[in-house]
């Protein structure tokens, strides 16, 4: 099922390409190896630069394939609460690019963590052997020092320069053909993703020795889990700088002088985000409607908030469920099935549940 990649799927001769509406702001433009030049020459929204990369090097579009249905499913997951919950498509409707012609806090998440997902997933692929341009990190060879001793450099440490640079080069091409503040807001959050991706880079570890001793240790660098470059961009959205254009166009300055300026590790926005309470196509607002809510929270997730003080249904449900389950010797954990009646609360429509549009 991939109904949560956020585009819709072409076919192509040799090739499977997805896309998502040629948009201003955005790139993912992913595909299957093929006929490189066909592939590259049929996807829509290309600018020059991303298409001599995209032949130069066709083995790296299922990388960045990989990458979208990474990013895309953990920003679901860090919005899941929310009431605008990264939701790509709904009955056809291309919403997702509606939010990046935007300059919310919003369209910073989504390029900082799409960026993130990039270079992941390129560097991923550079360590499994899949990509002809890359191998493991070449700079990681012989001896080295750390708090528990010395130690060699082996295995095969993730070669997460390669991984930026390709995303840098791939990611940031659409954005540096323009001047306008949203290029340069875009070209902010695309590093600040890139960033965290080798933020949570860790030394791993083998001993040899005599029963383990360690006597002699070998290591190398590799990636976490992508839920931590997930996570940690996530308090960076909740933690976003509005901001203002310079006056000369060459940067921005904090809208308010009470907030810090930013660094190169903070999400930067211009405008401020709607509230996404009802569907709207010009914001790519889906609304509220029929969005499970949690009575009992006071959170983003709670029936006051998620419904925007609408009210909300109550419908009692039975489900089966695994019960009164016990350990049993040596090794295995048996439970009964059960039957469990919840009931489930949903957000009540607005009273013109329609679609709003300015257009």
């Amino acid at each position: 099922n991939m109904n949560f990649l956020p585009g819709i799927w072409w076919s192509l001769p040799l090739v499977l390409v997805w896309a998502t509406p040629p948009v201003t702001s955005s790139w993912w433009y992913m595909g299957a190896v093929g006929s490189s030049r066909v592939m590259c020459d049929n996807v829509p929204g290309l600018v020059s630069r991303q298409r001599q990369l995209c032949r130069r090097h066709p083995e790296a579009m299922l990388s960045i394939g990989r990458g979208v249905a990474a990013w895309t499913a953990e920003c679901q997951h860090q919005f899941r609460r929310h009431r605008w919950d990264c939701n790509a498509l709904e009955r056809g409707q291309r919403l997702l690019g509606r939010v990046l012609l935007r300059s919310s806090r919003e369209s910073a998440f989504v390029h900082a963590i799409s960026s993130a997902g990039v270079v992941f997933a390129i560097t991923r692929a550079c360590s499994q052997g899949e990509l002809k341009s890359c191998s493991c990190d070449p700079k990681k060879k012989g001896s080295a020092k750390d708090s528990k001793g010395h130690f060699d450099w082996g295995g095969c440490s993730d070669n997460i320069d390669y991984g930026i640079k390709f995303a840098r080069a791939f990611v940031d091409a659409k954005e540096r053909k323009g001047k306008d503040a949203r290029a340069l807001m875009n070209l902010h959050n695309n590093r600040a993703g890139r960033k965290a991706v080798k933020r949570f880079l860790k030394q791993e570890c083998k001993c040899h020795g005599v029963s383990g001793s360690c006597t002699l240790r070998t290591c190398w660098l590799a990636m976490a889990d992508f839920r931590k470059t997930g996570d940690y961009l996530w308090k960076k959205y909740n933690g976003a700088i509005q901001v203002v254009m310079n006056q000369d166009g060459t940067g921005f300055t904090v809208a308010n002088k009470k907030f810090k300026k930013p660094t190169k590790n903070d999400l930067v926005y211009f405008e401020s985000s709607p509230d996404y309470c009802i569907r709207d196509r010009d914001v790519g607002s889906l609304g509220t409607a029929g969005r499970v809510c949690n009575q009992t929270s006071r959170g983003m997730d709670s029936c006051e908030v998620m419904c925007c003080g609408r009210g909300y249904d109550t419908s009692r449900v039975s489900r089966m469920t695994k019960c009164e389950c016990k350990f049993h010797w040596c090794c295995a954990v048996r439970c009964q099935d059960c039957l469990e009646v919840v009931d489930i609360h949903t957000c009540k429509a607005p009273k013109s549940a329609g679609w709003i549009s300015q257009t």
